[in-house]
């Protein structure tokens, strides 16, 4: 699987009136790929895609038509609204305003890789509706890209695929049924070593989610799911903790530059290190040698 990029779209970010403020290409990312920018007014049609289109309003509101083969419906979709549109559709659309959105482009591998039976999820064709936890995780995508550091690798594929089963879960043609819990299991002990294996040998280097789940025979859905339900925690947060630890003890215990420190626990540089050290431990890695 190769990394997505305009070429997996529908089009709408290659007409002439957007205007890209940043995107996931050259990244490396299988799953989706995202871009924000500047849209103005505009009324076309588009093929079918490959991938699943969400797009996120930044602000507004402003009115939208949508349909296919013909416009056929016309909503004022307020700033935090959502455009859902199923891959290999095809997608009639005009926007009435200038609009600033984030667009997030899911494959459809992705998407069926949420589902817990054999049964195809077939994402519905929305507009106008609100979901905190997609512009939540839409957002999140967003920020990723601005602040693109590549030892964020893990973090962007369980972002991927939050936003793969908030799909399947609230916005797919057959819903489950939310009001019965479902029993999740955990990594047996032989998996989990396995991945402690792994961590701890590849601390320093980029990981996927792709990656540690290989060292399970599990799915890429299936290990994130079953990981928290061991740890209680998504395998990005566990590796930046593990992280985190090795780098307080290298800094206690040694005099590596910090520059070092930061490379050997997988961090991108000094200021990096800097950064999660102050968000997770409220100090900084001066701080810490001074302290032993």
């Amino acid at each position: 699987m190769g990394e997505m990029g305009l070429g997996d779209t529908h089009g709408i970010l290659a007409r002439p009136g957007v205007r890209p403020v940043r995107s996931s290409a050259g990244l490396g990312w299988e799953r989706l790929f995202v871009s924000t920018q500047r849209e103005v007014p505009y009324r076309d049609a588009f093929p079918g895609a490959d991938s699943h289109l969400l797009i996120l309003h930044l602000d507004g509101p402003v009115t939208v038509r949508r349909g296919r083969r013909g416009l056929t419906a016309a909503r004022q979709v307020p700033p935090g609204g959502l455009f859902l549109h199923p891959a290999a559709t095809e997608l009639d659309v005009e926007l009435g305003g200038h609009l600033n959105t984030v667009h997030v482009y899911l494959s459809d591998a992705a998407l069926q890789a949420t589902a817990d039976d054999e049964r195809t999820v077939r994402l519905k064709e929305e507009f106008g509706t609100t979901d905190p936890l997609l512009e939540q995780l839409v957002l999140a995508l967003d920020g990723v890209v601005r602040r693109w550091e590549p030892s964020g690798a893990v973090y962007a594929d369980q972002l991927a695929l939050m936003t793969a089963a908030q799909l399947g879960r609230r916005h797919s043609v057959r819903q489950r049924d939310t009001d019965e819990p479902q029993r999740q299991v955990g990594l047996s002990d032989r998996q989990f070593a396995a991945v402690r294996e792994l961590l701890d040998a590849r601390l320093s280097e980029p990981l996927s989610l792709a990656d540690l789940a290989s060292a399970t025979g599990l799915s890429v859905s299936q290990f994130a799911r079953r990981f928290k339900a061991r740890t209680g925690c998504p395998p990005h947060r566990y590796l930046v903790r593990l992280r985190v630890e090795q780098a307080a003890r290298l800094l206690r215990a040694g005099t590596l530059p910090i520059a070092q420190v930061a490379a050997a626990c997988g961090f991108s540089h000094q200021e990096h290190l800097t950064r999660v050290l102050r968000s997770h431990l409220g100090t900084t890695p001066a701080a810490l040698r001074r302290a032993g």
